[in-house]
């Protein structure tokens, strides 16, 4: 089992980590060329910037059971067909039984958007949001330990 993070604006790198290190789980990072992340210890891919340019790297690397941070929802419904793990920087656990509904309702958003509509963005990111990523994180890795 290892840990990777789609990087790119993810505000959970240093939780991961510091959770990683106390089971002993390799941390991957990719991130594209516009982002510079830097971790001791920490391996980090960089790839060329372009549309969905991680999530593709990130799909060719992934391995069973291994856990996938990430908002991103297409990248997510991709790992669970590949048997791994994916989680939302909000704590917020992907699953066979809740992927679809969430891909639905990003198509809808776009689609919105498309027309000329507007649609609310996230709300400023809080300590809740650490807590609870913090404890699905830990949750999930000793679910597959």
């Amino acid at each position: 089992m290892r840990i990777l993070i789609d990087g790119d604006a993810c505000p959970v790198i240093d939780i991961t980590i510091e959770i990683a290190k106390n089971y002993g789980i390799e941390v991957i990072i990719f991130c594209d060329m516009a982002h510079f992340i830097e971790r001791e210890g920490i391996e980090v891919i960089n790839v060329s910037m372009g549309s969905d340019a991680v999530d593709f790297k990130i799909l060719n690397d992934i391995k069973v059971n291994d856990i996938v941070v990430t908002q991103d929802y297409g990248l997510a419904a991709v790992a669970l067909a590949k048997k791994a793990k994916p989680i939302h920087q909000s704590g917020f656990i992907y699953t066979e039984g809740n992927i679809d509904q969430l891909l639905f309702r990003r198509h809808l958003g776009r689609e919105a958007r498309r027309r000329g509509g507007r649609i609310k963005g996230p709300k400023k990111r809080s300590k809740d949001q650490d807590i609870a990523f913090e404890k699905s994180l830990k949750d999930l890795i000793e679910k597959s330990l």
